[in-house]
């Protein structure tokens, strides 16, 4: 896999890294009766993307592997759920919606070229 040393390296690890920033600050203008509710639930579910591919990384199995992919896909899922509800409850606008929604999309197709990458590497090795 080329240069990659650490999951740090991976484009799919540092496009999710910065959608929970962004994510953080989405949701910092959610009503504060949402504090352990939604804002929760989308935080802890953003962050699961990049901590799923980070442990993944370490794992030298591909079904090991896949398995932590696979978890990331989920959560980004439940992330797109998520941003559907804050945008129905008018906690966020739609051009906010729309950006997250296309960064969720970028993901997406980011963590299908990783799973592509990890294997073909684990079928030449």
């Amino acid at each position: 896999m080329g240069n990659i040393i650490s999951f740090r390296d991976l484009i799919v690890w540092q496009k999710s890294h910065e959608f929970v920033l962004e994510t953080y600050r989405i949701s910092s203008a959610f009503p504060k009766e949402e504090t352990y509710a939604l804002t929760s639930q989308l935080r802890r579910a953003a962050v699961s993307i990049p901590a799923n591919i980070a442990e993944g990384f370490t794992k030298k199995t591909l079904p090991n592997k896949l398995n932590y992919i696979s978890h990331s896909e989920g959560s980004l899922q439940e992330v797109k759920y998520y941003l559907i509800l804050a945008r129905d409850l008018i906690y966020i606008n739609n051009i906010t919606f729309e950006n997250a929604i296309n960064s969720c999309e970028e993901i997406g197709k980011l963590l299908n070229g990783y799973i592509k990458t990890i294997r073909n590497y684990h079928q030449n090795k």
